[in-house]
């Protein structure tokens, strides 16, 4: 099933965040990616930010569950679905960090990682964390032609703009000859990044319309992944029609594999919502 979900509870993003998920936690978490697990669906999400400023979070939510750990603690919990970070942020990282800590998930949950990035947008987050805000565009993209050259190596070697390094070894390091990129963003650089550096794009805040003309614009390679959100949360039991239409809508605008968010009041309800829309899509 070409579905994935954006993990409930990891974060608070306003409009898109329910009063249940306030007070749950990783038992809850846990169930839902059993469930979402044995029911087909292809990947859950996790994203980073370590420090929001207040006044950003008042908009953005202030709540991120760090990746690494909540994704290597579902990883032993599943066995199929794919864990992704939408996205790591890859100013704060040195390329070898990635390929060490991520290598070794992708190691634990025999290959099952996606490596979601991001160039960053909060310049005090960079501040607090020793990166460097301005020309973080052209460190993201040595940083991605690094982290190809040494994901899945033991001994890497790369020799680039702002990363240079040889004669060292990483073990472990990922299981995956080539660790899925999927590149976020909304602009014709983030595409651009995605084509000639990921295996993905995962944009956002575009309508459409506007996904479609970008993407008809831009030859994609083949295996090529767009991942695209359906929208506003969907609600498989109480608005079946509703939830088709707007996953059509996504195929429609160019994804091949559509990335939602569920309505629900509980985390009993996500996975009677789950299991609702998985019968919808097998049922098509």
């Amino acid at each position: 099933m070409l579905l994935g979900i954006t993990s409930p509870i990891v974060t608070a993003v306003p409009g898109f965040h329910s009063p249940w998920e306030r007070t749950a936690g990783i038992d809850e978490l846990a169930r839902i990616a059993e469930a979402a697990d044995r029911l087909g669906f292809d990947h859950l999400t996790c994203s980073e930010h370590v420090a929001v400023p207040v006044e950003i979070a008042e908009q953005r939510g202030g709540t991120y569950w760090d990746p690494l750990a909540t994704l290597s603690f579902l990883a032993a919990r599943t066995t199929n679905i794919r864990l992704v970070t939408q996205v790591l942020v890859l100013g704060y990282h040195h390329p070898l960090a990635i390929a060490k800590r991520y290598g070794t998930l992708d190691l634990i949950s025999n290959g099952r990682l996606v490596l979601g990035f991001g160039v960053g947008s909060i310049e005090e987050e960079f501040d607090l964390l020793g990166g460097e805000f301005a020309g973080r565009g052209a460190i993201a993209d040595d940083a991605l032609a690094a982290l190809r050259a040494s994901m899945s190596r033991e001994r890497p070697s790369y020799e680039g703009t702002h990363f240079t390094y040889d004669g060292l070894v990483i073990d472990p390091h990922a299981v995956q000859q080539q660790v899925p990129f999927w590149i976020g963003g909304f602009t014709p650089r983030s595409l651009r990044r995605a084509r000639e550096l990921g295996t993905g794009w995962v944009p956002f805040g575009l309508p459409h319309d506007k996904l479609r003309e970008m993407l008809d614009a831009a030859p994609l390679p083949d295996g090529f992944e767009v991942v695209l959100g359906a929208g506003r949360p969907i609600d498989p039991i109480g608005e079946a029609d509703r939830t088709r239409r707007a996953i059509d809508r996504t195929r429609d605008a160019g994804a091949t594999i559509v990335n939602v968010q569920i309505a629900a009041t509980s985390a009993d309800h996500y996975v009677e919502q789950l299991e609702a829309l998985a019968a919808l899509e097998e049922n098509r």
